[in-house]
């Protein structure tokens, strides 16, 4: 039996990844946006991601830099909150 190095990093990232694109549309958002700036179809993108959010697969070192990007890019707008307006 091969013994496979621990990545803490990759375990840490794929957490954290996978709390942001579970916010209804990010995962298809970023698959366009891959699509876009890498080619293939956002289809395409949008499986590969399941795959690396299931830990079905590894993803490239350049892979995890672009979807960090992207992510920091495009992080929904913070909520406002409103005072209770007192008369």
């Amino acid at each position: 039996m091969q013994h496979v190095p621990a990545r803490p990093y990759l375990a840490t990232w794929l957490r954290r990844t996978r709390k942001q694109l579970a916010v209804s549309g990010r995962l298809s958002e970023v698959a366009l946006i891959l699509s876009q700036r890498e080619g293939r179809s956002p289809s395409d993108w949008s499986s590969e991601l399941r795959s690396i959010l299931e830990g079905d697969t590894t993803p490239s070192l350049d892979l995890v830099t672009t979807i960090d990007t992207i992510l920091a890019k495009s992080k929904p707008p913070p909520i406002e909150l409103q005072s209770p307006m007192f008369f």
